[in-house]
This record gives C-alpha cells, sequence and structure tokens, in this order.
C-alpha cells in the first residue's frame, strides 16, 4: 500500500481509513494493526484509533481471539445500495438469469476498475459441481475472458498499461507475451467475444461478450464459466453465441440500437 500525494482537499485521516477498507480482500480477509501500521507507514495507536473509528460505524469487526479485523455489515449494506442503484445491474440481470437456464452454467457481469476486472453480479447455476467466483473480487484482466473482452474494446493505452506493469503468469496457459496479448485483442474484436481457458485456474473455463450503452460504448462484459469437462471445444460456437446474443440483449435494454449506431 502506498501513500497517495498530498492534496490540501484531501483529509489525510479520511484517506487513511478508506486506504484501510480497501487493504481487505478475498485472499486477506482478515488484518493486524501491526501489519496495516508497516504498509501505511503509521504508528499502531494511530491504526488502532482508525479501526476504532471504523468499528463504531460497522465498517469492521474486531476478532475478540486473534486481535484481527474483518468487514462489518455496513461495507455489505453500501455495496448493496451502489448494486441496487446500477443501472447496468438492473437492466442486464433478468438477462443474467436467462443466460444461465440457456448454458446450465454460472453467468456473470464484469466491469473494468483501473486495470482489474470486477464481478458485480453472479447468477450462480445448479449443477453439482461450480466454479468458485466472488462478487467484488478483483481479478487480473488479461486472464480472465470478460477482462481480455474489456481490454480489447478500451483505449488502447490501457492495454499498454497493463503490458508495462508486467504479465505475470497465474497457470501455464496464462498469456505472459506482450505480443500475444496485443494479437489476442485484435482476435476478440474481430470475433465480437473473448475465449479464457485455464489462464487464470487450472480446469476453468469462460466465454465473455460486450454489453454497450445507448451510444454504443462497451461499458461492462457477461460471461459464462464452467468446468473444462463440461465446456468442450466443440461446444463454445454454441456457448459463445448465447453469450453474444446476452450481450446484446442487455445493450438493448440499455438503449443501444444498432441500426443508428452501427
Amino acid at each position: 500500500m502506498t501513500r497517495k500525494k498530498s492534496n490540501p482537499q484531501i483529509l489525510s485521516s479520511v484517506s487513511y481509513a478508506l486506504q484501510i477498507l480497501n487493504s481487505f480482500s478475498t485472499f486477506e480477509p482478515t488484518q493486524k494493526v501491526s501489519d496495516l501500521a508497516n504498509s501505511l507507514g503509521l504508528a499502531k495507536s494511530t491504526v488502532s484509533r482508525l479501526l476504532s473509528t471504523l468499528a463504531s460505524e460497522g465498517f469492521v469487526i474486531k476478532d475478540k481471539n486473534t486481535g484481527g479485523y474483518k468487514l462489518g455489515l455496513s461495507v455489505l449494506t453500501l455495496g448493496g445500495i451502489v448494486t441496487n442503484h446500477l443501472e447496468i445491474h438492473k437492466e442486464a440481470a433478468p438477462v443474467l438469469y436467462k443466460l444461465v437456464n440457456d448454458t446450465k452454467e454460472t453467468a456473470h457481469l464484469s466491469v473494468l476498475d483501473e486495470l482489474d476486472t470486477i464481478y458485480i453480479h453472479k447468477e450462480e447455476c445448479n449443477q453439482p459441481v461450480r466454479i468458485l467466483t466472488h462478487l467484488g473480487r478483483r481479478n487480473p484482466s488479461y486472464c480472465t475472458s470478460s477482462g481480455k473482452l474489456l481490454l480489447a474494446f478500451s483505449d488502447e493505452s490501457l492495454v499498454e498499461e497493463v503490458i508495462r506493469r508486467g504479465l505475470k503468469a497465474y497457470t501455464s496457459k496464462s498469456i505472459t507475451d506482450p505480443d500475444q496479448l496485443r494479437a489476442e485483442m485484435d482476435n476478440i474484436r474481430k470475433m465480437g467475444y473473448a475465449i479464457s481457458t485455464e489462464e487464470l485456474t487450472q480446469g476453468t473455463r469462460s466465454v465473455a461478450a460486450p454489453i454497450r450503452d445507448y451510444t454504443g460504448k462497451v461499458v461492462c462484459a457477461i460471461n459464462v464459466v464452467g468446468p473444462l469437462q463440461r465446456m468442450k471445444d466443440y461446444q463454445i460456437p454454441a456457448i459463445a453465441k448465447k453469450v453474444i446474443n446476452a450481450g446484446i440483449e442487455a445493450s438493448e435494454r440499455m438503449g443501444y440500437d444498432k441500426r443508428f449506431l452501427g
């Protein structure tokens, strides 16, 4: 965690409190005062006061057994408010549900946040074997079908920034060569959808298509994800067609009209 550049309009205490909240993740659901103090470069007493303030408002909870802190229900409440008022969520949720019924696999809505992909909505399938995914979790954009799709339809400079920061290999199938990633972007734009096969997690495959707003801009990705044994090579064209059609339907619900915008 790095300190922000000084800005007279920003209250440092609020900034540090928000950095504390942003330090929690799926992989690090619990944070200790000493670890936060080290990462923020603050005294333990200062971090302890910040956490006590956040706890008083329900944003964190102290674990009496370990002394560490976890996120509280106030975070969930705010997240629900944001989700319920996202136009994309409201318009695409019925389409997502239909896509799950059509493909029998779990489906998501995803957006880019800086260089990462975040699931903002999820519809679980009823299969006995499911792929574990998490709402709000950050995934490297170049390793997922949704992320690659969103990168492909974003400004080219964003792809170059992803490359500049390094293409880490999460599996043996992850794209780590810059030229290969650039070629993948071209291919996605030509096909109109993206595929990720074991690029982030072994044994999984996903297919994503764009959702456009009324201006024609790609603002979200819709995808399905499942195990390789259910999403075989020969099934991908049919699955991709269903995901593309779902993306078109969601786009039309957002006001997109291809007849006028192309």
